[in-house]
């Protein structure tokens, strides 16, 4: 099947809400296809963390755009993982702590970010052979990418994803604080003004509230081979 996907490189964004498992799907299928990944969700958790390092007042235009102008994003890839540098710094652990989280969707509805961001994304994409999520890669980023797949999962099963997650990184939080974390960012993130979260017209929905890694990975490599 992979000598397949050399034919044609194309460009797959891949979007949904938190903590439904697009990040994981998007690491595994380029992987697979050997494709970049870029992690949008990074990208804005690093600025944030810059934010919050250097005290910048969010709602203080003048102080974001001067932030933005001190910021440089970058991936690396090693030890089989693509991580995320902040102005020449590891910072991937840093962005997905508790703090972050909780402010990171605040930072992605400023205007100012969105458009550096965006910018830089489509940058990144450029020459195709990409895959790449978040919340708007369908609708704003890449709205002409070949496949564009909206994950969904229940909010249960979200928050027992992410409560996971956290409780590996050694980090407290409550069941409860995490469901109450990610219903906050589903409001923010669909209600913002500059590219809300919305499903594509073109896009595929796959809902894996029952699906496994493998099972999600082979679902979207059918439908990757269907559009090359």
């Amino acid at each position: 099947m992979l000598s397949f996907f050399k034919k044609r490189k194309i460009t797959i964004a891949i979007d949904g809400h938190s903590s439904c498992g697009k990040s994981t799907l998007a690491r595994d299928l380029a992987r697979k296809l050997k494709y970049v990944y870029i992690d949008s969700g990074a990208m804005y958790r690093a600025v944030t963390l810059y934010f919050i390092w250097h005290k910048i007042d969010i709602h203080n235009p003048d102080e974001i755009k001067k932030a933005l102008e001190s910021i440089s994003i970058d991936f690396r890839y090693k030890r089989r993982k693509n991580l995320c540098y902040l102005n020449g710094e590891l910072v991937e652990d840093d962005i997905r702590n508790a703090e972050v989280s909780d402010l990171v969707s605040d930072v992605a509805a400023i205007s100012q970010v969105r458009k550096k961001l965006v910018a830089l994304q489509q940058q990144y994409g450029s020459a195709k052979g990409i895959v790449m999520d978040g919340r708007d890669i369908g609708t704003v980023v890449f709205p002409n990418a070949e496949l564009k797949i909206f994950v969904t999962a229940d909010l249960e099963i979200r928050t027992h994803r992410r409560f996971q997650e956290l409780k590996i990184r050694g980090m407290e939080m409550s069941f409860d604080e995490v469901k109450q974390n990610l219903i906050k960012r589903d409001h923010i993130d669909s209600t913002r003004e500059d590219s809300p979260l919305c499903q594509a017209e073109d896009a595929i929905v796959l809902d894996n509230s029952h699906l496994s890694t493998k099972e999600q990975l082979n679902a979207v490599l059918k439908l990757t081979k269907l559009h090359i």
